[in-house]
């Protein structure tokens, strides 16, 4: 492509808002994330979940929802659902209380096989009716994952996976990535993906190993 083509393209891209430029703000940016609720987080993804979006947390033993508990606690306090899809153990129900977390606002799904809990999720997120579902799959395609990212911007709902730490290499449209390992601390986390910015950040998070 001759140069002054590549640059009416690339001139015609960034007036429409379809090209972004490394460590400048997008518009309207600040309004799609939902802070954490842990200060040092937010200040290492960008500001805190992606709303609309997929989030990974990626760990040898499903950790990270302890990084979640601030965020659910404050989404539990509106009119739409938290999903839970095939977690490993039964929710810890006084521990969510504790932690604020309204329990009549919960949806859990258990006892679904890969297919199902696939299908439970992306009709979760796309509803309308969830504020966040949480997710622990086994494994993923990349196709699957796109689906849920989908039905995430449909339903203006937040999806957070709980992946295996050895699906980190796997490419994924998912907008916050973070790899998490245990810490004397609490959680040490290193982002290997967010939006509008660079990943390669680490910062250390005192929170519970809860699991």
């Amino acid at each position: 492509m001759p140069k002054k083509a590549q640059h009416n393209l690339l001139e015609e891209g960034l007036g429409r808002g379809l090209v972004w430029r490394a460590r400048e703000g997008h518009p309207g940016a600040s309004d799609r994330i939902e802070p954490s609720g842990w200060p040092v987080l937010d200040e290492c993804t960008g500001g805190g979940w992606p709303k609309g979006a997929l989030s990974e947390l990626l760990s040898r033993r499903h950790l990270g929802l302890s990084l979640l508990l601030p965020l659910l606690a404050r989404l539990s306090r509106e009119t739409r659902w938290l999903g839970w899809v095939a977690p490993p153990h039964l929710p810890f129900a006084p521990g969510l209380a504790q932690a604020g977390v309204a329990l009549e606002q919960l949806v859990l799904v258990r006892e679904v096989d890969t297919q199902e809990r696939l299908w439970a999720a992306e009709q979760l997120l796309k509803s309308g009716r969830c504020s966040a579902v949480l997710l622990w799959p086994q494994a993923l395609q990349d196709v699957q994952i796109r689906r849920l990212q989908l039905a995430a911007e449909q339903g203006d709902c937040m999806g957070v996976l709980f992946r295996p730490l050895r699906a980190a290499p796997q490419a994924s449209p998912a907008a916050l990535r973070l790899r998490l390992l245990p810490s004397p601390l609490g959680l040490d986390v290193e982002v290997l993906k967010r939006r509008n910015g660079w990943g390669g950040r680490h910062c250390t998070v005192r929170a519970p190993l809860i699991q």
